[in-house]
């Protein structure tokens, strides 16, 4: 945050105090899980057609230009290998959102007429509507870190059992958000949580605190698990099913989070010397809890970040991420909004997960992370259940990307040509 903003958000700390009476006080995180919008409806495409003529320029939308370099399609690696087709599901999820903002309205329309199962028709449908740039770091370099996420499933029941002893909690009321965005544009990206005690902006509840079964908080749970080390892992995925006792799954997603920073309980047991860092998974910080279950606890109060959730309807689609859309299986993607804007068709060219294998694929900007910071930042959205997780948490690659925009988004750049 640079020095302006900062002042500017201490003197929104100090006169909160004095005028808000129904807004929690400043508590900043910067780190959040996925978070998920609310749901867009998507419609039916109708009969294809071939690929019209490129659309005229739309007015210029706002991007962070400065993290964006002009480049040409024959410099995406492998991007006429790719098999489009598999995209186009997930393009068309983004042109639900995207479809009457400016920049897009134009492009989202001609999509429809598209046929989506001919891999030439989709690759010049965006050869001739867009134009790639590539996405670069403040210092001019072009990699960034690629990890991966999924959507879990954890045992748990609906009710308390003598098994399932852990709530998972839905939003409460007394949870209060401040956007200081329409005061301070560039703290747009900032959200402020907290709750109000005695007409004062205070922090509210640490993991601790909202653990604590004397304590203050009083939260409704709409459902049980049973592995408190499978709820964070939950609450750090974002999305997740929990299986019932009778096989049936029910899908939850996130609703919001207590407004403290995350801190990872793996790296504070390897700090500890609990466990080796090459070790410190979730299926080993577990393990290490039913070795340990006294001290469990005090471990995991380590991150004060907690995560509230939301009972979602039961789809064979992906998880809804912030986009408002659900997400594609191997096709979606988490970025940080203030460099790429969401829904934006995104080629990225990394390898799979502890491997040298290439991995170059044109994927969709449509979630967001707290951890995700950075132009070419990228987490990688690979699905349901224990195939998917083992890849999303093994991936830890270098990547390069390229934001592919409408021609005439960022005007007066003439890009994209061989």
């Amino acid at each position: 945050m640079t020095s302006t903003a900062e002042s500017r958000l201490m003197s929104f700390c100090i006169f909160g105090a004095l005028f808000l009476s129904a807004c929690s006080a400043p508590h900043a995180t910067l780190r959040e899980p996925h978070r998920q919008a609310s749901p867009v409806r998507i419609a039916v495409p109708p009969s294809p057609a071939t690929v019209p003529p490129p659309a005229p320029a739309p007015v210029g939308t706002a991007v962070s230009s400065t993290s964006l370099r002009p480049a040409r399609w024959d410099e995406l690696p492998c991007w006429r290998d790719d098999d489009l087709t598999e995209a186009w599901p997930a393009w068309l999820r983004s042109c639900a959102a995207l479809g009457k903002k400016p920049g897009w309205e134009t492009v989202c329309e001609r999509s429809w007429r598209i046929n989506g199962a001919d891999n030439r028709a989709v690759m010049d449908f965006f050869t001739v509507n867009f134009v790639p740039y590539q996405v670069v770091n403040p210092d001019e370099t072009t990699e960034g870190l690629v990890t991966g996420y999924y959507e879990p499933i954890i045992h748990g029941d609906l009710v308390r059992t003598e098994r399932a002893r852990y709530p998972v909690y839905g939003a409460p009321p007394d949870l209060v958000r401040v956007d200081l965005s329409s005061l301070y544009p560039e703290l747009k990206h900032m959200r402020l949580r907290g709750r109000v005690v005695d007409n004062r902006l205070v922090p509210y509840f640490s993991r601790a605190e909202i653990d604590d079964a004397d304590g203050a908080f009083s939260g409704q749970p709409i459902a049980w698990v049973e592995d408190p080390v499978d709820l964070l892992h939950l609450q750090i995925q974002g999305s997740g099913r929990v299986e019932l006792p009778t096989g049936e799954r029910i899908r939850i997603g996130y609703a919001d989070q207590n407004g403290h920073p995350f801190r990872s309980v793996a790296r504070t047991l390897v700090e500890r010397g609990e466990l080796k860092a090459g070790e410190a998974s979730v299926h080993r910080v577990r393990q290490w809890g039913k070795e340990n279950p006294e001290k469990l606890t005090a471990v995991l109060n380590e991150n004060p970040s907690y995560v509230f959730f939301r009972r979602l309807p039961d789809s064979p689609s992906g998880p809804l991420g912030a986009l408002g859309v659900p997400l594609t299986e191997r096709r979606s993607i988490a970025v940080d909004p203030r460099y790429i804007p969401l829904g934006a068709p995104i080629f990225l060219s990394t390898s799979w997960p502890m491997s040298d294998r290439p991995l170059n694929r044109l994927m969709m900007a449509q979630d967001t992370g707290g951890a995700i910071r950075g132009a070419v930042r990228v987490d990688f959205f690979w699905g349901l259940g224990d195939e998917a997780g083992s890849r999303a948490l093994r991936m830890k690659q270098k990547g390069k990307k390229w934001v592919i925009l409408p021609v005439g988004f960022i005007q007066g750049t003439p890009v994209g040509k061989k």
